[in-house]
């Protein structure tokens, strides 16, 4: 009799794993697949990448952006910059969707590496020129790592913002990022998106869930200033519960969430500088309360890579780049190497080698 019930215990929970291991079966209108209205390019390996254009017209520019997005955001993201910031400077913006969001495939290859050949192919298709600008929000800022690392001649310049620090980069002190909580949430995330994607899908997905009002409102991920912001932008609505439910979006979130916090082919914090002649430049914006990033560890990489540029926004959050006027200040300094004035010198002191 024990040894019946032992057999079934074992049994249930290798049912569990198993069940834990799966994700639910795709959709049938998903398959079918959503209407495409943006303009696509075809890539070398037949994926297609959607896009947008903004700015003065590519022909009439003097500056030449290609954006790329965040976490669960899209080529429609807004670009605060006004019109007439964008005819004085002669700026045209390159909008992408990154593989996987919005009207672009996805790619079961996705790496560092292959975000940042896409955006070369990108350019190369739009003809925008041998050399160009990059900016990053977020976790779209890990291709402008790897543009940094695998294209840096293709570029004229690059801004990371609130960027995506790695905890497994190799030279980060472990006592930097050991008592950091973020550090376990991601760890947990990580090991659920490789080992349990079904358990991570149902969990993720479950009514007792806080709804995206609620994450939006939730002083753990956002300090007052985002807040306010929160109540006049559209927020994140890929996160909404109906649309994680969808598997493309849940594979796409699950699959840049993988790489962001995966293993890179490389260390930042070993990169040269790709304009030694001091041709241009690269920067890194940080709001000092972002509580989705912390602080701490941008402070570490820009005294490692003393080649970039530190901002530190003294009230700013996770969501600067939608701050009024400060787009317009990270563009200025990107593009004419202005000051930013409110930048106070990051005191270094407290960071362990």
């Amino acid at each position: 009799m024990i040894f019946k019930a032992v057999v079934f215990t074992v049994v249930s929970l290798l049912g569990l794993v198993f069940q834990a291991a799966q994700l639910p079966p795709q959709n049938s209108r998903e398959s079918v697949g959503l209407s495409v209205s943006s303009p696509r390019v075809r890539l070398r390996d037949g994926r297609f990448l959607a896009y947008r254009e903004r700015g003065v017209s590519k022909n009439d520019s003097i500056y030449r952006i290609i954006v790329s997005h965040g976490f669960g955001s899209s080529k429609d993201m807004n670009v605060l910059a006004t019109q007439e910031l964008i005819d004085e400077l002669g700026i045209y913006f390159l909008l992408f969707d990154r593989p996987g969001y919005g009207e672009s495939d996805p790619n079961p290859n996705l790496t560092v590496k292959s975000e940042a050949l896409d955006i070369e192919e990108l350019a190369d298709h739009l003809q925008i020129g041998s050399k160009f600008y990059v900016i990053g929000v977020s976790m779209g800022s890990y291709p402008i790592w790897g543009c940094l690392k695998y294209i840096p001649n293709r570029l004229a310049g690059a801004a990371l913002i609130v960027p995506t620090v790695n905890y497994w980069w190799p030279s980060l002190p472990h006592s930097l990022i050991s008592k950091d909580y973020r550090r376990q949430l991601v760890q947990w995330a990580v090991w659920l998106s490789h080992y349990a994607p079904g358990l991570l899908y149902w969990w993720i997905t479950h009514k007792w869930i806080p709804s995206n009002a609620v994450l939006e409102r939730n002083p753990i991920f956002f300090n007052d200033r985002d807040i306010d912001i929160l109540k006049s932008i559209p927020g994140f609505p890929m996160f909404t519960q109906n649309k994680l439910r969808e598997r493309g979006v849940f594979d796409t979130l699950r699959h840049d969430f993988m790489v962001a916090f995966g293993e890179w082919g490389f260390d930042p914090m070993h990169l040269n500088n790709p304009f030694p002649e001091n041709g241009s430049s690269v920067h890194i914006w940080q709001g000092y309360e972002d509580r989705v990033v912390p602080f701490q560890l941008q402070r570490y990489v820009s005294r490692k890579l003393p080649w970039i540029q530190y901002h530190e926004v003294p009230d700013g959050g996770h969501l600067i780049v939608h701050y009024r006027g400060l787009f317009a200040t990270i563009l200025r300094a990107l593009l004419l190497g202005e000051e930013f004035c409110s930048d106070p010198k990051p005191n270094l002191s407290n960071i362990v080698v």
